[in-house]
Parts: structure tokens; C-alpha cells; sequence
């Protein structure tokens, strides 16, 4: 899931999974942290989720894809 909210002219982005789904460590990976897996980890929540948030500026786009443990790459699902 990706919840995003408007906080002075940026957008906070918050991407959410469940815990153990997939398997071990997860990161978001895109040209907001220049495609780089170890800038925004998903850390646990403590509610059976993992989360990671980052700051983007107002009225643009990006791309980003998730990486996981064992070389796995997903994107993300759309709300249904």
C-alpha cells in the first residue's frame, strides 16, 4: 500500500507491507534514492506491517520498484 500526504509543498510517501510477506529484508529502490537499496529499508511497525517514507517534491513524478532479500524485484500492487 502507498499512502501519500501533502505537507508543505512535498509529498510524503509511505510505502507499507505486510511483515513477512515477502521473506526477509525489503527496501524501496528508485530515482528518488538514486537507485540505491540501501537508502530506504522498510522497518517494522510493530502492527504486523514494515514501512519506509520518503519526501518528494509536490507535482512530479517517479519511479521506484521494490528489491528484496535473495535479488527478488517487485512493484508495487494497486489498491483494488
Amino acid at each position: 500500500m502507498l499512502e501519500r500526504q501533502r505537507i508543505k509543498g512535498r509529498n510524503k510517501v509511505t510505502s507499507v507491507l505486510p511483515e513477512d510477506s515477502p521473506q526477509g529484508s525489503v527496501s524501496v529502490v528508485g530515482d528518488c534514492t538514486q537507485w540505491n537499496p540501501a537508502a530506504h529499508p522498510l522497518e517494522p511497525g510493530g502492527d504486523g506491517t514494515r514501512a519506509a517514507e520518503a519526501s518528494l517534491p509536490a507535482n512530479s513524478s517517479h519511479s521506484f520498484r521494490y528489491l528484496a532479500a535473495g535479488d527478488y524485484w517487485f512493484d508495487h500492487e494497486p489498491a483494488s
